[in-house]
């Protein structure tokens, strides 16, 4: 068995009035001790204080009704013996007490020690658990359930102040239950390192013959069963393996599993088990007893036939456990002896046990009385407690041989000896058999119910694991993994399950002090109503309570009672009280992973105890869901981290523009977060630009790249390029992105799609291309929802394609809809089906842009994205004609001055006297320039929108170039005039000619 080491921190022996002496005093004193005393000795005195124990009471309960001769006692008597014998004249007392505390034997190394020694030293009989002792090895030992030191003022009480003592608890390995406590007493200069390895070994082997107690009587009872066979006329018939052609194998672990529950439950019983194939099979529980005293059942299956007489009738199920005292009319009839095969279980037990417990000679093979059968001392055990014939469980499989050690069927076709005429081995003649109501039966198992039952929640338990692999961690979710290790442990391990985390671990950050935000995140059990703290709320754990002793311990803490635990009583006496009138035990298990304490998970059971396997249980369920959760919590903190850095990196706000009316939506993956983008660019001329567009991959590189994408894209459109040209920019840029990657291990951008969409108000018409995105919806005044035709054109890093662009019409009123394939594509849904989902929920031109998005999220978008969906709507607007005034003029210096007049005029009409002045002698410069160093025609055009806006086109690609003129030059002072009066200038290139443009404020003078 493995068994948990000692405390790391030093011993700390009380010597001289220092160490634990002082700061013992100081404790009792009631000052803070923290450092200087290990962890379950301050424990310890923390409980005795909190129960109200003095230090100086010497008197111990004493209990004369304790047992003598009990299991503990008949396994550890020869081991005490030969330990008596070890410490042989030295000062070293050895004892063993119950798992009460209640000490049952003592030995002494020097035997003149029982006549100095008071009497709770020497006597059998007085308790030495905690909470009536205080701090000792024994009370101690049951408490922390772990091998244990206690040194001189370590102890609580003063008569043990010079004393010493190492304990040790003492499991049975069938149940893993504590049994008992071994413990050596000595006096405090006696200690030496060889005597915790001396008290493993013992505890071991009174272990070991705990076992072989358990042993002995799995193999009385099988002895029992071959000897007197059924009783009431559940005789022995065939066993399982007679039957191999009709009980297949599978089946056959069918009817062992059932038998084992059978068993567990102590009772006569009966219940039909329905085999996969659709047959019904009876399993029959019932009681017996050894010659020996030893109680247990034997299950017998009683199989389907064709034979003649009243069939079994069972009207109820084993829930309801039936008497099956009907059964004991039918007569008995005399047994003819059974001959056994060579090798068969029965026949290899030896001695010939008659029904009053006499014992014969037998040979291996040899025949065996009806009335009579053969037992045996040894025998394999299997974990369930019972013995099996091929050295599992007592069950009557082909391992072995059969209960009886004979074939048979229920016409008699072959007889125990193989000639179809013999005996058979159902324990009559074919006549016999015919007379019977059961067509055929065989032993399946025997054993004790209490083995039983521990050997059904051990494989419980193992079934419990193995689903909690696969139920905890299905998420990527702090709190709904929390949620699955409560659901997974309720009911099968606990009635309630309380779950307490850090703020923190929630936001996906470690806590740095857990215990400071701990908030209840989980509670679940078998019903509501009870007093528990509710889910929200903070938890604050006292300095005594279990949950802190788990934390600070690392490990789980069993309290089997919490009514005598004084640590949780101490922590809210009033909510405390209250929930003892319905919770009765707890385990507090720690959630560690990584060496990052996550939290606390409390377990409770309602009415009986809980043990050290469930202790073990549920600090196994635990550590996995606390992989889980810190898994949930990185990933929580990564997914924090990069949707903080891709929503940074998206627009924040909407540029002022008069052309569209925009709304959005940035929706992230449930998975990861991708590099899904939009923007919105105002242009020159009074146009606007809409950008979206979709990086390949998720996570940090994504959101990063799609930074870097969406600066570059918007640099090269307010560079004027028509949409056909930035896509080829960026196509270069994400190309050269991936070869500059300098190992080669990058996620790579290669597969960035994107689309831009450029909108002119004045002439009411969009330029548009795209890089393997998905094509716009746009939705007419009409309501008529379309997707234009436009090339795909390759995604963004292939190199060397060509984007073609197209220009459509776009009425007044209309909606511009453009989106990432987020939230068209899903591997569960066909793509043109959800584009006519699309197409039905967008035609309502009347719903504003807002309310568009929303409409568009909830009836198209998945329920859980695989992908980030960004959504951009924009609905466009024609500039007033009545703001738009348009010249055209040759290339002839004579006119400019008409043409500045004309604008003069049309400035007054606006009521843009304050801004003429400014717009006066920008217009002079450009149209200036235009008529010395381009080529005609020249037009000039003013748009009045939030802004004033000169234009000044001619038929040459040549742009100027502002310069800092030197104090001799007579010209090139034009443009640094343009730029001073001006908001923003450029140059826009068209397919023949160029653009030059100033925007002035409406306020400029």
């Amino acid at each position: 068995m493995v068994r948990s080491g000692e405390e790391p921190k030093p011993a700390g022996r009380a010597t001289d009035g220092t160490g634990p002496a002082r700061l013992r005093e100081r404790f009792l004193q009631g000052e803070q001790v923290d450092a200087g005393v290990r962890t379950s000795i301050l424990n310890s005195w923390q409980r005795c204080r909190s129960l109200g124990l003095s230090p100086d009471t010497s008197d111990l309960p004493y209990r004369e009704d304790f047992d003598p001769g009990g299991r503990i006692v008949r396994a550890a008597v020869p081991v005490l013996d030969r330990l008596q014998d070890a410490f042989s004249g030295s000062q070293v007392n050895i004892s063993v007490a119950d798992a009460n505390g209640t000490v049952l034997l003592r030995r002494f190394g020097d035997p003149a020690m029982a006549r100095s020694l008071p009497a709770i030293q020497r006597v059998p009989g007085f308790v030495f658990a905690e909470q009536v002792a205080g701090t000792n090895g024994i009370g101690l030992a049951l408490a922390e359930r772990q091998l244990i030191r206690v040194y001189g003022a370590e102890h609580f009480a003063e008569r043990s102040q010079g004393s010493a003592c190492v304990a040790m608890p003492v499991r049975d390995p069938l149940s893993g239950r504590i049994e008992g406590v071994l413990c050596f007493g000595y006096p405090r200069g006696f200690e030496q390192p060889a005597l915790s390895a001396a008290i493993r070994r013992a505890a071991e082997n009174i272990e070991r013959r705990l076992l072989g107690q358990s042993s002995a009587h799995e193999r009385a009872l099988l002895r029992t069963y071959l000897t007197t066979g059924g009783e009431g006329g559940l005789r022995h018939g065939v066993a399982l393996d007679a039957l191999a052609d009709v009980v297949h194998p599978r089946d056959q672990a069918i009817l062992r599993e059932k038998a084992a529950e059978l068993i567990s439950r102590g009772q006569r019983a009966a219940v039909e088990v329905t085999l996969p194939d659709g047959r019904l099979v009876t399993l029959v529980s019932r009681p017996m007893a050894s010659s020996s005293g030893v109680r247990g059942f034997a299950i017998e299956a009683v199989l389907p036939g064709t034979a003649v007489g009243e069939a079994l009738v069972l009207p109820y199920q084993a829930e309801e456990l039936p008497d099956l005292a009907a059964f004991s009319t039918a007569p008995r009839t005399a047994r003819p002896p059974i001959t056994l095969p060579s090798g068969h279980l029965a026949a290899a037990f030896g001695a010939t046990v008659a029904p009053g417990g006499d014992r014969g000679p037998a040979e291996a093979g040899g025949t065996v009385p009806a009335d009579g059968g053969r037992g045996g001392d040894r025998g394999p055990t299997g974990i369930d407690g019972t013995v099996t014939a091929d050295g599992g469980a007592v069950t009557a499989d082909g391992g072995g041989g059969s209960a009886d050690g004979g074939r048979g069927t229920s016409d008699g076709a072959r007889s125990a000896t193989g000639d179809g005429r013999g005996p058979v081995g159902g324990g009559g003649t074919a006549d016999d058999r015919a007379a019977s109501p059961f067509p055929a039966r065989g032993l399946v198992m025997v054993g004790e119910p209490h083995v039983g039952a521990y050997a059904l929640a051990a494989r419980r338990r193992l079934e419990l694991l193995s689903e909690a692999s696969t139920r905890i961690g299905t998420t990527l979710d702090v709190r709904r993994t929390a949620e699955e290790l409560a659901e997974t442990a309720v009911p099968r391990l606990a009635d309630f399950v309380t779950i307490d985390l850090p703020d923190a671990v929630l936001r996906g950050e470690e806590a740095a002090d857990p215990l400071a935000d701990l908030r209840r995140t989980v509670l679940h059990g078998v019903r509501e109503g009870l007093p528990f703290t509710p889910p929200g709320k903070r938890i604050d754990f006292g300095p005594t309570a279990p949950q802190l002793r788990c934390l600070t311990r690392g490990e789980a803490v069993l309290e089997p009672d919490l009514k005598a635990a004084a640590g949780w009583l101490a922590q809210d006496p009033e909510h405390t009280v209250r929930l003892l009138d319905h919770v009765h035990s707890l385990i507090a298990v720690p959630l560690l992973a990584r060496g990052v304490v996550l939290g606390i998970a409390s377990f409770y059971r309602t009415g009986s105890s809980f043990g050290d396997d469930d202790r073990s249980l549920a600090q196994e369920l635990a550590a996995r869901a606390a992989l889980s959760i810190d898994n949930a919590r990185r990933y929580t903190h990564e997914r924090t981290m990069v949707l903080a850095l891709q929503r940074r990196l998206l627009p924040h706000g909407l540029p002022d523009q008069d052309a569209v009316e925009v709304a959005h939506r940035y929706l992230p993956a449930e998975s990861d977060v991708g590099g899904d983008w939009y923007d919105v660019i105002p242009l020159s001329g009074a146009r606007v630009g809409l950008l979206v567009g979709d990086v390949v991959g998720h996570g940090m590189l994504s959101a990063a790249t799609m930074g870097r994408l969406r600066t570059a894209a918007r640099s090269f459109a307010e560079l004027d390029f028509s949409p056909d040209e930035v896509l080829t920019h960026l196509d270069n840029l994400v190309g050269r992105l991936d070869r500059e990657d300098p190992d080669g291990k990058g996620a790579g951008v290669i597969g960035a799609t994107c689309l831009y969409v450029v909108y002119d108000p004045t002439a009411q018409r969009c330029l548009m291309a795209r890089a393997g995105h998905p094509p716009p919806a746009l939705v007419h005044p009409d309501g008529t929802v379309s997707y234009p035709d436009l090339p795909a054109g390759p995604p963004l890093g292939l190199g060397g394609l060509p984007f073609d662009a197209v220009e459509i019409d776009v009425p007044e009123g209309s909606q511009l809809v453009l989106y990432t394939d987020g939230l068209i594509e899903d591997r569960h849904r066909d793509v043109d089906v959800v584009l006519e989902q699309l197409r039905a929920a967008l035609a309502h031109p009347e719903r504003a842009p807002e309310d568009t998005c929303q409409a568009v999220l909830d009836t198209v978008a998945p329920v859980h994205p695989h992908d980030d969906i960004a959504l951009l709507v924009a609905r466009v607007h024609a500039l007033d004609p009545g703001r738009i005034a348009a010249w055209e003029l040759p290339a002839d210096p004579a006119l400019v001055g008409e043409v500045r007049a004309s604008a003069m005029r049309r400035l007054s009409d606006w009521g843009l006297d304050e801004t003429a002045f400014a717009a006066e002698l920008i217009l002079s410069e450009l149209i200036t320039n235009a008529v010395r160093h381009g080529t005609g025609p020249i037009r000039v055009r003013l748009l009045y929108g939030r802004t004033l806006i000169c234009e000044v086109s001619d038929a040459s690609n040549t742009a100027p170039h502002l310069r800092r003129a030197a104090s001799t030059d007579e010209g090139g002072r034009g443009l640094f005039l343009v730029a001073q009066l001006s908001q923003s200038w450029g140059t826009r290139y068209l397919p023949e000619g160029k653009v030059i443009w100033a925007e002035c404020g409406l306020d400029a003078a």
